[in-house]
């Protein structure tokens, strides 16, 4: 699924959520996932502990879906591996894997020392799916640290989250965004991600829209409406401090004219914007009803003085349609009535993936939902999603598009 010549592809550029995707960056569940037990799945971020197996095949069968409609798919390990044949790569992710605060500093020695010998392709694997004690070799790190440890603790944390490529960075325009992400269970993603954008020979030459040590945002809660015009969910994960520090990265670099700050319920059933609405068409969301009355936004645009003028609130529906230049968004609801749309929108039938202007992926078990996009003229390619749905992401939390075409 790895481009085998990553120098002929179109420069990655993204200015929508519907136009054509060329092409899009991928995390195949891995071990990281077999990490996961009764005793650890909520600090990780996971509602239940997946069928691994199940997760990859449906996986793959995501993967080959959007191939069969032209997209290239890149996988996070092949790009990751690809990025730490550079030295200096290398070097950064060892360090990035070490928690000199809570191993100390004799273990951390250790530990940095075993990781600088490993293979590009057996460094990502630990980066990924983490380390016990037990599989630090015994010659390393003899400390209080380790002895007081369960050989099944982690002194390399896993990363089951990576799944949700979304989230880590978002490509506005020609830029990469890299997320700073609320969870501490996320921490080490985004340093992943910044050494692919930096040392991958495929991105060494993009700019950068947002850091990742700026205020808290996550890729779910980024909506790219229309070319200029961004819509960033404010809630569980990204703040109103990071809201605004991504709009003025995006207002100083010419990427948006406007952006609406879109404040969301603060818990899990709505942890990102991209969990209540997605767009679907080039005029057309689809959204859960509950909140289709009730949300607002901020729209925020630059003024002269190289600052942000915050309006508002006012209608989401009505302030997006003013920023696209529409006279209105269509909205396809989900489910049929608040029971089912409650259910839809836990298994995430609000979280569409767009390959083009009205043609999504969707996972199949939301029926109502699908149909009701069906009607709406939207084109549902359905996926099987019993097991990647765990983790609370659909096809649009698995996907972080690289390359779209202009609308």
């Amino acid at each position: 699924m790895t481009a085998p010549d990553l120098e002929v592809h179109e420069q990655p550029r993204v200015e929508s959520e519907v136009g054509p995707l060329r092409s899009v960056l991928l995390h195949r569940p891995g071990d990281e996932l077999r990490r996961l037990t009764p005793r650890n799945n909520d600090q990780l971020l996971f509602d239940s502990i997946p069928w691994v197996d199940r997760a990859q095949a449906e996986h793959d069968a995501f993967a080959a879906t959007l191939q069969s409609r032209g997209v290239e798919v890149l996988l996070l390990a092949d790009v990751l591996v690809a990025a730490l044949t550079d030295e200096r790569a290398h070097m950064a992710a060892a360090d990035t894997a070490v928690d000199r605060r809570r191993v100390g500093h004799e273990l951390a020695d250790a530990l940095s020392s075993h990781l600088a010998t490993l293979a590009p392709a057996a460094l990502a694997d630990v980066l990924m799916t983490g380390m016990t004690f037990e599989e630090l070799p015994a010659a390393e790190g003899a400390s209080l640290v380790r002895k007081m440890h369960h050989p099944h603790d982690f002194v390399v944390d896993p990363l089951p989250n990576l799944l949700f490529t979304r989230d880590s960075s978002v490509w506005i325009g020609d830029r990469v965004a890299i997320a700073s992400l609320a969870m501490p269970a996320r921490n080490r993603e985004t340093a992943l991600l910044d050494l692919i954008y930096a040392y991958h020979p495929r991105f060494r030459s993009a700019g950068r829209a947002y850091g990742a040590h700026s205020a808290p945002v996550e890729g779910g809660d980024v909506l790219l409406l229309a070319p200029g015009v961004l819509a960033i969910g404010v809630g569980e994960r990204t703040t109103p401090a990071g809201a605004e520090s991504l709009a003025r990265s995006a207002f100083k670099d010419g990427l948006a004219h406007t952006v609406l700050a879109v404040p969301i319920v603060q818990d899990r059933a709505t942890m990102h914007l991209d969990t209540v609405c997605t767009m679907v068409d080039r005029d057309a969301v689809v959204m859960y009803p509950a909140v289709r009355d009730t949300l607002i936004a901020y729209p925020l645009q630059p003024d002269d003085d190289k600052g942000v003028r915050v309006a508002g609130p006012v209608p989401f529906l009505e302030a997006a349609a003013t920023a696209m230049g529409i006279d209105r968004l269509r909205v396809i609801d989900t489910g049929l009535d608040a029971v089912t749309a409650e259910r839809e929108q836990w298994d995430d039938g609000n979280n569409t993936l767009a390959v083009a202007p009205g043609v999504v992926v969707a996972y199949e078990r939301n029926v109502e939902t699908n149909e009701r996009l069906e009607e709406a003229g939207i084109e549902v390619l359905r996926i099987s999603g019993s097991e990647l749905g765990s983790g609370r992401g659909g096809p649009r939390c698995m996907s972080c598009p690289i390359t779209r075409a202009r609308l």
